[in-house]
């Protein structure tokens, strides 16, 4: 195998948007906008869906989330979002752990894995 099996959906020099091997996509998203936590779970969803829809895929799709808070005292909140925002059947395995953002501004980010249909 060689990294031309390996697709980066624009790559930087630091990161790329997604990387799909083997149909499996993975890609991380933070909020690009939003005050309140809430807010960023919405925005930060909407991106995940752009970025599933770049890659051939959807909110179906999703095989495994980590999702990444700072205060987990948003967990009810983000459960309430997430379930309104995922088609009924389709919940990916999940894993929910406190973390420090890169930025103290951030509230949430996700680390996504999805099937794709390429």
């Amino acid at each position: 195998m060689s990294n031309q099996d390996i697709q980066r959906l624009n790559p930087t020099p630091i990161w790329s948007d997604a990387v799909v091997f083997n149909r499996i996509a993975c890609f991380v998203e933070v909020p690009e906008s939003g005050d309140s936590f809430a807010e960023q779970t919405r925005a930060l969803l909407a991106q995940a869906e752009r970025t599933l829809a770049a890659i051939g895929s959807d909110k179906s799709r999703l095989m495994m989330v980590t999702i990444y808070l700072p205060d987990l005292a948003n967990r009810k909140v983000l459960n309430e979002i997430w379930a309104e925002w995922l088609p009924e059947g389709s919940a990916p395995a999940r894993a929910c752990v406190r973390a420090e953002l890169a930025s103290p501004d951030l509230q949430i980010e996700i680390a996504f894995t999805a099937a794709t249909l390429g």
